[in-house]
């Protein structure tokens, strides 16, 4: 049995794409591409009231507090992060973004103790964008 999404939903669901990636020597996050509408709406309308982000690695936190807060300053009322793996430090910074209590609310399927000194998970799974792009090794 499948139903459409468009008989659930009332009006059709806007997607855009944010797009950041961590500076492997800074590890500081890196924005390459925002196509938000009306990057600075002038009304409250022009925006939505939620936001999903979808990271699937937080390591240090720094891509998914820069998407947070990019999305926040956008107009956004509530950033739903979902991610796959998190560490305990990247996980609190992340979760310790949101300005009002309730306006981030984080989803993360398992969560590592450590990360090591080049912000990678311990155990770990890998260089998400090195599995997704075949880039391991280069």
């Amino acid at each position: 049995m499948s139903i459409a999404l468009q008989t659930l939903l009332p009006e059709p669901v806007p997607v855009h794409h944010l797009g950041l990636y961590r500076e492997p020597t800074t590890l500081q996050p890196v924005e390459y591409y925002n196509n938000l509408p009306y990057h600075r709406p002038a009304s409250a309308s022009a925006h939505p009231d939620v936001a999903i982000l979808l990271d699937p690695i937080i390591a240090t936190g720094g891509t998914s507090v820069a998407a947070i807060q990019t999305l926040l300053e956008w107009g956004v009322k509530k950033v739903v992060v979902i991610a796959v793996l998190a560490s305990e430090s990247g996980l609190d910074r992340a979760a310790k973004e949101g300005g009002v209590e309730g306006q981030v609310e984080i989803w993360v399927g398992g969560c590592d103790k450590e990360v090591t000194d080049k912000g990678m998970l311990r155990p770990g799974m890998g260089d998400v964008g090195d599995r997704l792009f075949l880039t391991i090794g280069k």
